[in-house]
């Protein structure tokens, strides 16, 4: 499973990418594998604050509804609407093109508390046993 060296991750399974205040969100690769084919994405409103945890968004496959949890505070930037026509891009490009939306965030020092890659790997592995 891809794991990015760059991105940081939550144990619900959300990426971040931190750059300057800003912050892209979506779901990892594992994720969307456990889901399997998305069919549907209810994205945020842009311009909605929303606290750390907060629940966001949805992604809805052939086999279930999951809420996306906000990583960090903040004020959500822009959402990805090509995911209203085309949801499996998240399938396809989890990482890239299947970003679910974009935080300017509030406090960078919540990012402490977020896992990196190998931690999240970690994470993974024991999940598997």
């Amino acid at each position: 499973k891809m794991v990015p060296e760059e991105l940081k991750y939550t144990k619900e399974h959300e990426w971040v990418k931190i750059d300057g205040d800003e912050a892209t969100v979506g779901i990892t690769d594992h994720a969307q594998t456990e889901l399997g084919d998305i069919t549907f994405v209810e994205l945020p409103d842009a311009g909605k604050e929303v606290k750390r945890s907060d629940s966001v968004a949805t992604v809805e496959s052939v086999k279930a509804a999951s809420d996306i949890y906000s990583p960090l505070s903040g004020k959500i930037t822009k959402v990805n609407e090509n995911l209203q026509s085309a949801p499996e891009g998240i399938n396809q490009s989890p990482y890239e093109d299947g970003w679910i939306y974009k935080l300017s965030v509030s406090d960078l020092s919540e990012a402490d508390s977020l896992l990196d890659s190998s931690e999240y790997q970690k994470l993974l592995e024991e999940g598997d046993e």
